[in-house]
Parts: C-alpha cells; structure tokens; sequence
C-alpha cells in the first residue's frame, strides 16, 4: 500500500474538518477557495456529475465561510450590505442575495441565514467579505459583533438525498422548505440544516457547529446513505453551468454589477431601504449597460474538463467578450458555457467566433439555464 499522497503549501491554507476524510474517501486533487482547500478531484468529472443527477453526492464545502454578524442592530448592519430588501427575511428563513460596494460592483453572491432576529450568517463565495463587514461596521454607530464562527458546512445533493436525510434526521425533514433551515443535534453533532446548495438539484446543507466533529459527522452520514448509493464528491461544475449557476471570479468580479448578469430581482432600488452601492445601482438602471451576460452552445470536439482561462469572443475581427465558463455537457451532448458580451451581441442566435487555444469554434447565443430552466428539481 503506497503512502497517501501529500498536499500542502504551509499553515496559512486552511483544511477543512472533513479534509482527512475526503481523502480517505478518494480526493484525488484539491484547489484553494476562502483561503482553504477544497476537493476538487474524485476520479471522473463526469461521473461526479451522474453520481449527482441520478442518486446523492456528499461533498466538503466548508470553505463556505460564514461571517456571523450578531448584536441589538445586526438587522440594520446586515440591511446596509444587502442590496435585497431584507424586512420580510423571517427567522429560520434563507436568502440569496448580494454584496455590493460603492460603485455598485458585485463583492460577493452568498446565502444569508437568519438564526434569529438579530443573528445571521453570511455563507460566503471567494472574497473576504469578514474584513468588509468589519470595516464597515467600525464608524457605523452600530452594536454589533463580528467574527467567523466555528461553522463548517457540508453539501449533500441529488434526488435522492432527501431520502439520506429521512434515514438520518427522521420523517420531519419532508417539511423543510426551500431556503428555509432548522436547528438538530445528531448523534451529538450540532447542526444547522438548510435547503440550499450549490447543484441545481434537490439538496441540503449541513452546517457543523464543532469542527473537532468533522470526521464523524462525514462517516455517520456516509454510513446513512450507504443504502441508497451515496457517493463522496465535489460541486459539479457540469451542472452548475447546466443550471446558469455563476461562480464568483468566473462569472463574476468586482468590476461587475448585478444588471449585466440579469440579477435584477436581487436589487429593491425601489424599497425604503439604504444599502451600499444604492445611487450607484440608480444610475446604472436608469442608463442601462453596457455588457450582458449570455449562455452559448459551442461547436467542435468536446472540451476537455473545463476552462482554465477567459476565452476571448469575436465578432467581424472584433473583440466583443469573453467565456467565462465553459464544459461539455455528456448529457445535453454539447458544449456550454456562459458569457459576457457586448450588449449589442447579446440576442439569441448571435454568432461568435471562441478563440481557444486548442483550435477556434463558432459559439452561438442561447437561453440559459441549459436544463431545468424552471428549476423544478431544486425546488422539489
């Protein structure tokens, strides 16, 4: 028996509680995101994805990090970062919503949790969004408390974790709606449950509360859904793009603002409401923009796991954008991607021409999601 293969690059990238598991379990290779790792390799990409669509996978997402943000005026901190009117955000409910700085400029697309009235979590994407608040919060006038709490949550997704999660939490799971979360204790691991994920497909997170937990929280819910085909993995970047999903510094930066990726339901200008980046966001309404963001069907061979730069887009000699993400879909049976083009090029049925560095291809405009466009599956 060989040694198990070594991964580290010093003390300041973070493993997660489930790290050793994982490779217990068959991680192959890892990247980095919120300054830890996080499983990227369990073999095959494309299985990941079938294991995913036609049974469960459980994957780490611990470098989910959570910023909680608690004390008498949470709420109106919270508020003030939040571009998404938050005074019908009952407790115990979840929100996807997005951070925006003066400029208007996206600083990070998290789930927000609210544990209680004036307790909540901000489950973060890859920016350090537990400096900004701070920083925020430092000539605001307001009390409240800032940290990154002791929370690491894992994804279990696919049709058939609601039945894994019967099988560990009981017959009251059913009742756990869409964006909403509750309190448990398994087995003596405390938890918070919620009906989010980042798959497109019926799904949970849970949300250990004790790291030193990690280890037998993976195996208990492992040895759960043994029975029904449960499967280690890692989020799927084949149905994420299925699903139009946007992934931070892909899709997405600082330089860009919620009306050119047609976010617009996650911005209430017209609320009683402050938050950051708000004249701003007025602005860019009013005048509209100068950039969309599209999903295409590329031509040509299947690509080869998935982009590992922005390929650029031409129209008549001209550089109009760029492909922000891009694979190939084994069961749509072509290439996808999403783009961000000129909005002049964003009507379906645009044309563009992918230079890629393994050959150039014809891209073509086209409605995203790719599948599920009413996300039925997510919601079931």
């Amino acid at each position: 028996m060989t040694a198990p293969r070594e991964f580290g690059f010093g003390t300041q990238i973070r493993k997660s509680p489930y790290f050793d598991a994982t490779i217990r379990w068959g991680a192959k290779d890892f990247s980095v995101y919120n300054h830890m790792y996080i499983p990227r390799d369990f073999g095959n990409p494309e299985e990941n994805f079938w294991n995913l669509v036609n049974g469960a996978i459980l994957c780490d997402v611990a470098v989910e990090r959570q910023v909680e943000i608690t004390g008498p005026d949470a709420a109106k901190l919270v508020q003030y970062l939040i571009s998404r009117d938050l005074s019908k955000c009952a407790v115990g409910q979840c929100k996807y919503v997005l951070l925006t700085n003066a400029e208007g400029g996206i600083l990070n697309d998290p789930i927000l949790l609210r544990l209680a009235e004036n307790h909540f979590w901000i489950s973060l994407a890859d920016s350090d969004i537990l400096f900004w608040a701070q920083g925020v919060a430092v000539h605001s006038g307001l009390d409240v408390h800032i940290c990154e709490p002791d929370v690491s949550p894992l994804q279990l997704q696919g049709p058939k974790s609601g039945e894994v999660m019967q099988a560990l939490f009981g017959e009251s799971i059913v009742d756990l709606k869409y964006y909403w979360l509750r309190e448990y204790e398994l087995d003596g691991i405390p938890l918070i449950v919620s009906r989010t994920g980042w798959s497109s497909e019926l799904g949970y997170e849970l949300y250990l509360r004790d790291a030193s937990k990690g280890a037998l929280l993976w195996e208990t819910i492992m040895a759960a859904g043994k029975p029904f085909g449960l499967k280690p993995g890692h989020t799927s970047t084949i149905r994420r793009i299925e699903g139009g999903m946007l992934s931070y510094h892909a899709d997405m930066d600082i330089k860009t603002n919620p009306y050119e990726l047609g976010l617009d339901r996650l911005v209430d200008l017209d609320a009683d409401i402050e938050f950051i980046g708000k004249p701003a966001l007025q602005k860019i309404r009013r005048e509209g923009v100068a950039r969309k963001h599209v999903g295409l069907i590329i031509s040509g061979p299947a690509i080869t796991g998935s982009n590992t730069c922005f390929w650029e887009l031409e129209k008549d000699g001209q550089q109009i954008g760029k492909v922000t993400s891009a694979v190939y879909s084994p069961r749509l049976e072509k290439n996808i991607a999403l783009a961000m083009v000129e909005s002049e090029f964003a009507a379906l049925g645009t044309d563009f021409l992918v230079i890629n560095p393994t050959g150039n291809t014809i891209a073509t405009v086209v409605r995203k999601p790719f599948f599920d466009a009413k996300k039925k599956l997510t919601a079931s």
